[in-house]
């Protein structure tokens, strides 16, 4: 970079009615503060600093890692860029902010002024413009005006006044200038994000490593709850469960002060659990405890702890997050055996699914008033109604509903039901009542991450993309590390439309996932909508052997064969779903899909009846999915928008 940074103004002003505060550091937009968390805004700040310049990719990571990371900082940069783009609602094809200089960097491309710090008692300045970069010069050296000398001084009595002043300047800059380079300022003490690690399986049984895992996922659940408190979702601290960097670079990767690790032994019906909270900055151990309980009391033993970690970073706590904290209940161990196993059954498949619901219902039987399972009951319903999994929906939609009313009625204060019941809602089309349970969610754990991304999907899902995507922004700040999450936000925006953006997150999905079959699924869906039929007929064709040949997937593939030209082939694909549909269920979306992709506009919208009167997930994508594009004028298409309550405007969050 050519240039020098402008210097240290009190704000940056830029585009319509954006400003960039330096003290505190935060973007505003008039008086509303938009949320970006520290790595954006770092990145952010550079590329106003440089306007009009290409800020290299290497500059970024030495700015916001250092020049000795050994982190994948391409991605993370990507993923900060996606965000700042997010917040300023700026489209990466027809950039008005930031322009992306292919195999170089990134460049800020709108006007920038600087807005300086006003002196007392004056009227404020106005923002001082920097049309060019050109006219970008580093900041003149501070300089003291003597008073104006009397026409009859000597030259040297002039200079007195001048030396005084420079004198007086040299010695604050050594008394308190220098020194505080020297020494900077301490860490702040205040914690207000937290990670908690997988916690160590050091039972002499291996298989106890689900009992680990549930006990981690509960202790972020409840401390999930506080609303002064940003915690990093299970899903992003699982990476850390096989390879652990330090506790400082832990931090980094996840924007958090401060980190819970620790160990878990089971023998027999007796668990013992050892924790420790540590600051990140400096590594320092602020708390450790270790606690003994049976298995049958490992709510109590849950409860504890959280509350002791909760009083440990010093945030305050309303009554109902101090009783969300306290809440315990005690279970048969062999009911709790059942829950987790339904709970770590892989559900990729139809047959997990089915499993984890066999292992549900027996936890149920063996202890009926322990909430939770029936919430995993509804969760795996859930993931049964969907047309991924192909089983007919209106029956797992009836027993999720029934499951998680009962678990709500067991437990009031369980998040994940209502949002449970929101997608549920959404899928009967009832909007407003999706909406009111999505709230609902976030209003009992502000950090639950499914709740945060069902929003996002519920504001696009009516047509209200950029706040859509702002809060699929922030479930991923909560989740920065997990696959499914980018996998769902690359569906989300495919959904807006951003195709680039979209390929992007889901390879980055499958750089880490590579056998990820929704993914591949995905990206068949973005390369048929940028006409590149023939590029997703082979993520589409791996997708149909991870997935187990999901009507879904064949659906997709069936369109990416007929935009292909290969029709052949399409259409012995739909000979298959039809002698399938003969002994059990396909799901409407995968005939969708395919006659809109052969062209037969007669059929598709039979099939298009088919899935209202099944209430089909597809349905609920009816106003943005791109692929309906072709019938948008048909007044059937009109009908069926109108009937699924998707013809009204979008609502504000």
């Amino acid at each position: 970079m050519a240039t020098q940074p402008i210097g240290l103004p009190e704000s940056i002003a830029f585009g319509e009615g954006f400003d960039f505060d330096l003290r505190p550091r935060r973007l505003r937009r008039g008086t509303r503060v938009l949320k970006l968390e520290r790595i954006p805004l770092e990145i952010l700040l550079l590329l106003l600093e440089h306007p009009g310049e290409i800020v290299r990719r290497e500059d970024i990571a030495a700015r916001v890692w250092g020049h000795d990371v050994f982190l994948d900082t391409d991605n993370s940069i990507r993923g900060a860029i996606r965000k700042i783009r997010a917040v300023l609602k700026d489209d990466p094809e027809q950039p008005r902010f930031i322009q992306t200089v292919t195999g170089q960097g990134y460049r800020f491309i709108a006007p920038v002024a600087v807005r300086p710090q006003a002196a007392p008692a004056a009227a404020p300045e106005p923002p001082i413009p920097l049309s060019s970069p050109a006219e970008i010069a580093p900041p003149e050296p501070a300089t003291v005006a003597p008073p104006a000398p009397a026409a009859s001084a000597p030259p040297r009595r002039r200079l007195l006044p001048a030396l005084a002043a420079a004198l007086a300047l040299a010695i604050v800059l050594l008394v308190f200038v220098l020194p505080a380079r020297r020494h900077p300022a301490p860490a702040p003490l205040t914690i207000r994000s937290l990670a908690v690690l997988p916690l160590n399986n050091l039972s002499s049984d291996p298989t106890q490593d689900y009992l680990a895992d549930e006990m981690t996922e509960e202790l972020i659940g409840r401390l999930a709850a506080i609303h002064n408190l940003r915690v990093i979702s299970r899903t992003s601290v699982t990476q850390f469960k096989a390879q652990r960097p330090t506790v400082p670079e832990i931090a980094r990767r996840l924007s958090v002060d401060a980190v819970v690790e620790g160990s878990i032994i089971r023998e027999g019906n007796r668990v013992r659990v050892h924790a420790q909270l540590i600051r990140a900055a400096n590594d320092e151990h602020l708390w450790s405890e270790t606690y003994d309980r049976e298995l049958g009391d490992v709510l109590a033993l849950e409860s504890d702890v959280a509350q002791a970690i909760a009083s440990k970073v010093e945030v305050t706590l309303s009554g109902q997050e101090h009783e969300r904290l306290a809440a315990t209940h005690k279970l048969s161990p062999e009911a709790y055996e059942s829950y987790l196993k339904g709970v770590y059954t892989n559900r990729n498949t139809r047959a997990g699914m089915e499993q984890s619901i066999a292992f549900f219902e027996d936890a149920i039987r063996k202890d009926s008033t322990f909430a939770p399972a029936y919430l995993g009951l509804a969760s795996a319903y859930s993931s049964l109604s969907t047309v991924y999994a192909g089983a007919p929906p209106r029956e797992s939609r009836l027993k999720l509903v029934a499951a998680a009313q009962k678990a709500l009625e067991l437990d009031p204060r369980l998040a994940g039901a209502h949002v449970l019941l929101a997608e549920a809602s959404q899928r009967q089309f009832l909007w407003d009542q999706t909406g009111a349970e999505y709230q609902r969610a976030l209003d009992l754990e502000p950090n639950n991450v499914e709740a945060n991304r069902g929003m996002a999907s519920y504001l696009i899902c009516r047509g209200n993309t950029s706040e859509g995507l702002i809060r699929a922004q922030h479930a991923g700040e909560l989740d920065p590390l997990n696959v499914n999450g980018l996998v769902g936000d690359g569906f989300l925006f495919f959904l807006a439309r951003r195709y680039d953006d979209s390929l992007q997150i889901l390879n980055e999905a499958l750089a880490v996932k590579p056998d990820d079959a929704v993914a591949h699924w995905f990206l068949g869906y973005n390369l048929i909508a940028k006409g590149q039929p023939q590029q997703a007929i082979p993520e589409l064709e791996r997708a149909v052997i991870l997935s187990d040949r999901s009507p879904a997937v064949l659906g997709v593939l069936i369109r990416a064969y007929a935009h292909a030209g290969r029709r052949a082939d399409a259409l012995r694909i739909l000979d298959e779903l039809k002698r399938r549909s003969r002994t059990g269920y396909i799901p409407a979306g995968a005939f969708i899909n395919a006659y809109l992709g052969l062209g037969d506009t007669e059929q598709a919208f039979v099939w298009l009846e088919r899935g209202y009167e099944e209430k089909s997930g597809i349905m609920p994508l009816l106003k943005v999915h791109p692929h309906f594009d072709p019938i948008r004028n048909d007044p059937r298409f009109a009908s069926l928008l109108h009937r699924v309550g998707l013809d009204q405007p979008a609502p504000m969050p």
